[in-house]
């Protein structure tokens, strides 16, 4: 067993077998670490017991499709990870079209099932600071309403953040789900957590993707995080998705029903603002 209070610098030296010159936090949970052969990395201590294991074997499943950009993993245990440093610069709508296309190559390499985690990573795994179970089944309406918006939305009455009576309306659109998901796609690999914060604009001209909650799943619901809070020329990455893999039709309609998930999650973790977005969605999901 390796020492729980040990520090980055220690935990970088360890994981990589490379001493290390210097360290730099960044936040409680996170440091750049230069190594003695000069490289910088950045080491990461996990949220939960299985949170790095997941995040590693989700950046090691999105790095094997060579599609989309992500830090190398360079070591993991229970309590850390230690991944490249992605130096950063500033949006651009050519890194924009780029990254559409590569996500659409990314969705396109697919996964064995939906719900299914990535290879050697946890079924009990995590979104953000939330725990997220990667349990498989057979089609997307089902799976999506047991294993990724009933047990958000459980979680958000029981703790009082929705009220009993506001549920019956997200419990509907669970019901409509095989008629208001749209044509039936094959289980895409997504990244899982694919909001504005998580796309770092690196100054090699390519948008980088950092924490992934990666799992098998629609490729809508990749897009419609992107969505949610905005990200730089989306319009751009939209164009470079279509170009590359058109979306089916009405996917626009669809987005708030792929929202549903995420604004689940942060009611949970966030409080009642979200629990409010998440039933505003549930209302515009359910429109014709």
């Amino acid at each position: 067993m390796h020492n729980s209070s040990e520090g980055p610098g220690a935990v970088a030296a360890r994981l990589t077998g490379i001493a290390v010159t210097g360290e730099r936090p960044l936040s409680s949970s996170l440091a750049e670490v230069t190594l003695d052969d000069g490289r910088v990395v950045m080491v990461k201590r996990g949220d939960g017991d299985r949170a790095a294991r997941a995040e590693a074997a989700g950046l090691r499943w999105l790095a094997e499709a060579g599609t989309v950009h992500v830090p190398a993993v360079h070591g993991e245990d229970a309590g850390w990870l230690v991944t490249d440093r992605v130096p950063t610069g500033g949006p651009d709508a050519g890194s924009a079209e780029r990254l559409g296309r590569e996500l659409a190559a990314l969705h396109a390499c697919g996964a064995p099932a939906f719900g299914a985690p990535p290879p050697g990573g946890p079924e009990d795994a995590y979104i953000g600071l939330a725990p997220m179970r990667n349990v498989t089944g057979p089609d997307w309406p089902r799976w999506y309403a047991e294993h990724r918006v009933l047990p958000y939305l459980r979680g958000a009455v029981d703790d009082g953040t929705i009220r009993g009576a506001e549920a019956p309306l997200i419990e509907r659109v669970c019901e409509r789900l095989p008629e208001l998901a749209g044509p039936a796609e094959p289980p895409a690999r997504l990244h899982g957590d694919l909001w504005n914060g998580n796309v770092l604009w690196g100054t090699d001209g390519h948008a980088w993707l950092i924490d992934p909650a990666a799992h098998g799943g629609h490729r809508e619901t990749d897009l419609a995080m992107l969505h949610l809070f905005g990200c730089p020329h989306l319009d751009r990455i939209l164009d470079g998705y279509q170009d590359a893999a058109p979306l089916a039709a009405g996917w626009a309609d669809r987005i708030a029903l792929h929202q549903l998930f995420p604004l689940l999650v942060h009611a949970v973790l966030f409080g009642r603002g979200y629990a409010e977005q998440a039933l505003a969605a549930a209302g515009s999901a359910l429109k014709d």
